[in-house]
């Protein structure tokens, strides 16, 4: 090594060109050149080492969290872009039903009944009292998305609950 101590490098050599370098040194310090011509031709072969070239990250490393914002950016943009249209959707179809509602007011023509109709067999209690039940499990698992729909629902499942405390049921 040198007499200065250990060197600190900015960049760390490999240790193939460490040798390499170490080599030279002690070539130029155990022999010493008998011409000046072949210390000059030992010092224009041998540069010195160049340091590693960075990496492409190490290098740009200012542009990563730019680079990270904008992608979150953009990213939040498409995801309430796309709310927004689904929100927008829902609002046309309530608005187009209303108006095909308030179009299609004028009495229908009564259609021609082909076959009798045909009585179906009453449910039995038992199995009205499991379907109240069910239907009452399904509307609380039901997330309302206003306070209108809330209170609806609300009146719905206050309903069930009042045909389950029955001592009968009505028939369906």
């Amino acid at each position: 090594m040198s007499e200065d101590g250990p060197k600190l490098y900015a960049n760390k050599p490999k240790k193939a060109q460490l040798k390499e370098f170490q080599d030279q040194h002690k070539g130029k310090d155990c022999s010493s050149p008998s011409s000046p011509t072949m210390a000059a031709a030992q010092a224009s072969s041998a540069p010195p080492p160049q340091p590693p070239k960075e990496s492409f990250a190490r290098r740009y490393k200012f542009l990563w969290p730019l680079l990270l914002t904008v992608n979150l950016g953009v990213g939040a943009y498409l995801f309430m872009r796309t709310k927004r249209k689904d929100v927008e959707e829902n609002v046309i179809a309530t608005v187009s039903t209303t108006a095909q509602t308030t179009t299609t007011e004028k009495p229908l023509p009564s259609p021609t009944i082909t076959e009798p109709v045909k009585l179906l067999e009453p449910i039995p209690e038992d199995h009205q009292h499991q379907l109240f039940k069910w239907m009452l499990e399904e509307k609380r698992k039901v997330k309302p998305k206003d306070p209108e729909e809330k209170k609806h629902l609300d009146e719905e499942k206050a309903i069930l609950k009042q045909f389950l405390r029955a001592k009968s049921l009505p028939t369906i």
